[in-house]
């Protein structure tokens, strides 16, 4: 089973925050002018037990993988594209390649299971645990070795990332249906109807939003007895969402700064919340998504998002975008001269 969920995340270092906290009011600044850019290096600078914190070295991870409620035609694409993506990450054409690129940052990229899988990929690691999940309408998503594995798998990217050097972790992902996934886990874990949660994904149009909820509101009854967030994870999730949780978990366990991204993260950082309560001053939130339900989670897990850009990608693609804010906070926190080097009064 999952025993390396017994053990506690770390606890943040105050002594570092309180010492940037105090570097901060001493910067050749007036108190507070540059607003959420100092509370991020603080909020950092005690994740890494450091004055002066680092973003330099980003791992993106994103887990990718196939959904049986896919079947019930909930998506405007069809369930090849999954596969079809993960040449296209490997080849450097999606949009979190080219964003890594340009941030150059480690882009690590996970096949969990496709329906048309496309076999060996150079640049793909495979840890594929089936060719999908099961349709949640007519049972479990998972199967409870399944969950393991797919835990697990967040488990391990994590590892990489810690014995790289990573100052800052992202997880992504990529599956056709999976905002259905993580709507349906959202209500169960929060007690929400599906039209509150229930979002466009791919492109529905309203009367697709409406069949959506009406497909998530079916296997909430069917699962209405589902009593723990792992059982609920288990039955209305999917690998790639249980992989990110796994790994936000993994993350704070390893002391290891989480940058969440939309929608589907925050579902998985809120099933991660729920499966260990102390991840939570783990993780950074990059974005608010366009994605109907991503405000209410966000609520949930009293998380105020660091951009707005009306993003609903996925793959990573709104905390990529966020990486620029985090290197620039940690950059002017570091390098500014205080009063005292720089020779100027202080009020």
């Amino acid at each position: 089973m999952n025993d390396w969920l017994a053990a506690p995340c770390r606890i943040p270092d105050q002594a570092a925050a309180d010492a940037a906290a105090a570097r901060q009011g001493s910067l050749t600044k007036p108190p507070g002018s540059l607003g959420k850019l100092e509370a991020l290096a603080i909020q950092i600078a005690g994740l890494q037990a450091s004055e002066r914190p680092r973003a330099a070295r980003v791992r993106i991870a994103v887990f990718a993988a196939d959904h049986g409620v896919a079947a019930e035609g909930i998506s405007a694409f069809p369930q090849s594209v999954t596969g079809e993506m993960l040449r296209n990450f490997a080849s450097g054409g999606a949009a979190i390649a080219v964003l890594a690129r340009e941030l150059q940052a480690t882009l690590e990229v996970v096949s969990l299971g496709t329906v048309n899988d496309p076999g060996e990929i150079p640049g793909v690691r495979r840890h594929v645990i089936a060719a999908s999940t099961a349709n949640f309408c007519t049972g479990p998503a998972m199967t409870d070795a399944q969950l393991d594995a797919a835990l697990a798998a967040g488990v391990a990217s994590v590892a990489g990332a810690v014995a790289a050097g990573t100052d800052i972790y992202i997880g992504g992902e990529m599956a056709i249906g999976n905002t259905t996934a993580a709507a349906a886990l959202a209500c169960a874990l929060l007690g929400e109807a599906p039209e509150a949660l229930t979002g466009a994904g791919t492109g529905l149009d309203a009367d697709g939003m409406a069949h959506k909820a009406r497909v998530i509101a079916r296997a909430l009854a069917l699962h209405a007895d589902a009593a723990t967030p792992r059982e609920r994870l288990r039955r209305l999730g999917g690998f790639e969402i249980a992989a990110l949780a796994g790994a936000f978990v993994a993350a704070a366990q390893r002391g290891l700064p989480v940058l969440v991204d939309g929608f589907i993260a925050s579902v998985a950082a809120l099933a991660a919340v729920a499966l260990r309560a102390d991840a939570r001053p783990w993780l950074i939130f990059a974005h608010r998504s366009h994605e109907r339900g991503h405000v209410r989670v966000l609520e949930a897990l009293a998380a105020e998002p660091l951009l707005d850009l009306h993003l609903r990608l996925g793959e990573a693609s709104g905390a990529a975008v966020a990486v620029p804010l985090l290197r620039l906070a940690c950059a002017l926190h570091g390098s500014m001269a205080t009063f005292a080097e720089a020779g100027v009064s202080e009020a």
